[in-house]
């Protein structure tokens, strides 16, 4: 799964308008914490996440770790946040999907 690079500035205008869904924090990446993420991206297909300043791991690493578990694209990291997509398995939910359809690039 690729995207362009008008696809990926359309993701990024629409994350910058939400709110982190979730925080890592000390305890890190845990599989609680993956199945829920797995969930949200599903339902979403956009999330943005946050690390907290107690967190020792490092946000361009638990980016990448977080997209090759949940096969999902880094759509930016900035500062202490990340943003990720894929599209939805469901149909109802594939809102983005149709916009990035329609979008050249």
């Amino acid at each position: 799964m690729q995207l362009s690079k008008a696809q990926k500035k359309y993701l990024r205008k629409v994350s910058h308008k939400e709110r982190p869904l979730f925080q890592i924090g000390k305890q890190g990446l845990t599989e609680a914490f993956r199945q829920q993420l797995e969930s949200a991206i599903d339902k979403r297909e956009l999330i943005k996440i946050t690390l907290l300043q107690n967190s020792d791991e490092e946000v361009n690493e638990v980016a990448q770790v977080i997209a090759d578990d949940l096969d999902c694209l880094i759509v930016q990291t900035i500062g202490s946040t990340a943003v990720f997509y894929r599209p939805s398995s469901k149909e109802k939910n594939r809102v983005l999907s149709r916009e990035l359809a329609k979008i050249k690039g």
